[in-house]
């Protein structure tokens, strides 16, 4: 028979157990971005009557598609301390010249690679702006960003381009289930967040971004070469953001020099709130993915709920600051 002094210490090692577990789930990478997705969908299902309608279920993954392969782009370069604020204007500047070839009687399969060339071509700008001559990378970004949107409009000058390609809308198609349209952009996104899973997780490559992101330095001086990394990686992005300016036909058969203007904040905000740290080495990829539909869902949210557009953009630079602020409050404590 137990006495009452071993039961209590019973007691307390139990507690003790349960308190480390739960620290334990917290600091897992996606718990926390899985919980805000469940309290914004609670939250937005009893506030508006059409949330959680198949429709609009339908709506918000079709919307999530662009944002997320801008953010698995963003995601690389984040993960080695840096920035990207030109990844929206690269994908805009992607649609706009592969919808005016095909537009103007071009090969739709030649102004595709084209539209990935050129993708590909400015995230290596950037990356040896930032790799080789160590320039800042907010700097280097932000002066990309309005150069190649003005080049976008400048190449298409300042008009749209509708798309009837069958090639450059595929990511559009896909598969009706009842109300629900599974485009194959969303089979294509969920494809590339498992490859870059892999990657990161597996291979040299991915450890290597992560050390080089976490103190480069010290990855120096265990043999890893920092520029060549940093520069594979905008390389990399670049890449992804001409397929993310592919997937934007498929999403919306016209090619606007105006569109995506807030998507290097939506693609940070995505990256932030799945837990990926702004200061470089920490973070999950699959995080970024629950972030990009969080921001999704929000939007969607707010707008069946009434809030004016301009109060949605007040309310993602809040999460934005208080994401970065709950990721420097753990470094300090050392969870993270």
């Amino acid at each position: 028979m137990r006495t009452p002094v071993t039961s209590r210490a019973a007691g307390s090692e139990r507690h003790a157990q349960s308190r480390e577990k739960l620290r334990y789930a917290l600091r897992t990478p996606v718990v926390g971005p899985l919980a805000a997705l469940l309290i914004c969908v609670v939250v937005f299902s009893i506030t508006t009557e059409t949330f959680l309608t198949p429709q609009n279920l339908s709506l918000v993954l079709q919307q999530s598609i662009v944002i997320g392969t801008l953010a698995l782009g963003q995601s690389l370069i984040i993960l080695t301390a840096g920035i990207d604020l030109s990844n929206g204007a690269i994908a805009v500047l992607g649609t706009i010249v592969m919808a005016k070839i095909a537009f103007e009687g071009g090969n739709p399969g030649g102004a595709l690679l084209l539209g990935l060339a050129v993708a590909t071509f400015l995230g290596l700008v950037n990356g040896l702006l930032v790799a080789r001559l160590g320039l800042p990378p907010f700097v280097v970004t932000l002066g990309a960003l309005t150069v190649v949107f003005a080049v976008s409009s400048l190449y298409s000058q300042s008009r749209s381009y509708q798309v009837t390609s069958d090639l450059l809308l595929f990511w559009g198609e896909g598969i009706q289930l009842g109300a629900v349209l599974l485009t194959w952009g969303t089979f294509l996104l969920m494809g590339l967040y498992a490859l870059f899973w892999y990657v990161l997780a597996d291979t040299a490559w991915g450890r290597h971004i992560y050390a080089v992101g976490d103190a480069p330095e010290s990855a120096r001086l265990t043999g890893i070469s920092v520029w060549r990394t940093v520069l594979s990686v905008y390389v990399t992005a670049g890449f992804l953001y001409g397929i993310a300016a592919w997937q934007a036909l498929g999403r919306i058969a016209n090619a606007d020099p105006n569109a995506y203007r807030t998507a290097n904040l939506e693609s940070i905000t995505a990256v932030v709130l799945g837990g990926t740290s702004l200061f470089g080495g920490r973070g999950s990829i699959i995080g970024t993915l629950i972030g990009a539909v969080i921001v999704n869902v929000l939007r969607s949210g707010l707008t069946q709920a009434g809030i004016d557009s301009l109060y949605q953009d007040v309310a993602t630079g809040t999460l934005i600051v208080v994401a970065v602020g709950i990721d420097q409050v753990l470094r300090r404590s050392g969870s993270r």
